[in-house]
């Protein structure tokens, strides 16, 4: 079966230098990883109503943390490189 991926820059750079370093082919290494990927514990369930069964934490006790997308992620580890950047620089 033929599908289509969007995999970000960075992975799909990962995974063609494994390919060639293991001498194997594309779909293959996917193919494997998929499977191993399938046999591994479940990720948590959604609920009924679309939600994921994990606790919503709140910062501050006031507002619910947005959903933690790669880019946003990518955010809040740019902030806190930039703290310890600023703290050492005034050490």
């Amino acid at each position: 079966m033929r599908t289509t991926l969007d995999l970000p820059d960075e992975l799909f750079r990962q995974v063609t230098a494994k390919t060639a370093l293991d001498g194997a082919k594309l779909k293959d290494l996917l193919a494997r990883y998929i499977q191993v990927g399938l046999r591994q514990s479940p990720q948590p369930a959604l609920l009924p109503h679309g939600r994921s069964s994990l606790p919503v934490i709140k910062a501050k006790g006031k507002y619910a943390i947005p959903n933690l997308t790669p880019g946003f992620q990518a955010k809040l580890e740019e902030e806190e490189d930039l703290a310890r950047l600023r703290r050492a620089l005034a050490e």
